[in-house]
């Protein structure tokens, strides 16, 4: 028999995980909202994300958390962990029991704090889009008999929708910044393009000659060449304090 409610979740829960490109979007708690739907959708007691930015740094999310145990098993993985294993190789980490001698050699630091919290299990798989890797998405079990086995599969899923949303997210701020940059740009050359005219204007002088008193004055006063621009055309720097700057031959 089809679960349909549990299918209808699922899928709700996908369409999230990949709706980044809002306006309003807010990467904590998109990663928190995930963690937390990971938890559900999967039947893990909780969940952490690794994530690795651009520039390296890590960061770390967790599931509900009121007491920083969660995000304590991911700091400590710094020592050894499965969200670490999947975000150096790429591949998923299957469940491994917290209680047995694998777990207990690969990760000593993890396995003894997590058995501690009342951890039974744990996993990972790797979120990534392509050839690049985002981070991890790491799973933790009690082993109560109301919860299921974790999922790998199904996490892998949940896991390369997160990393497409964030892809496409970061595709999208690296744009925008791009965009941002042409604009100042634009905007700083238009500056200087006017103050250049009326300086030259006011002087009777050619272009070239009062680009050259105005970058004169900008490196005399240590400021960019488009500040100096800007008070020339708000009327907070006066020709009479670029004199000083004006070229000898015309």
């Amino acid at each position: 028999m089809v679960d349909t409610g549990r299918d209808l979740r699922l899928a709700a829960v996908l369409v999230a995980t990949a709706d980044t490109l809002g306006d309003a979007f807010d990467m904590p708690e998109y990663l928190r909202r995930f963690a937390d739907d990971c938890v559900e959708v999967l039947g893990a007691d909780a969940a952490g994300i690794l994530l690795v930015g651009a520039d390296a740094d890590i960061s770390i999310v967790t599931s509900s958390d009121p007491h920083g145990h969660v995000r304590t098993l991911l700091e400590i993985q710094h020592q050894g962990g499965p969200a670490l294993d999947a975000c150096a190789a790429g591949e998923a980490v299957p469940p491994v029991r917290l209680a047995g001698p694998e777990a207990a050699e690969r990760w000593p630091q993890l396995t003894e704090r997590a058995q501690r919290q009342g951890m039974t299990a744990t996993c990972a798989v790797p979120l990534r889009r392509g050839d690049t890797l985002i981070g991890a998405l790491n799973l933790f079990t009690n082993g109560r008999p109301e919860h299921h086995v974790l999922q790998l599969e199904l996490a892998q899923l949940l896991a390369d929708a997160a990393a497409i949303g964030l892809s496409q997210r970061r595709a999208l701020d690296d744009c925008r910044a791009l965009t941002r940059q042409l604009q100042s740009a634009l905007s700083s050359r238009v500056r200087i393009e006017q103050a250049k005219g009326l300086l030259a204007e006011r002087w009777g002088v050619k272009v070239d000659a009062a680009f050259t008193a105005l970058r004169a004055h900008a490196r005399r006063m240590r400021q960019p060449i488009d500040a100096i621009a800007q008070d020339l055309l708000d009327g907070r720097l006066t020709d009479t304090e670029l004199e000083a700057d004006r070229p000898e031959r015309w």
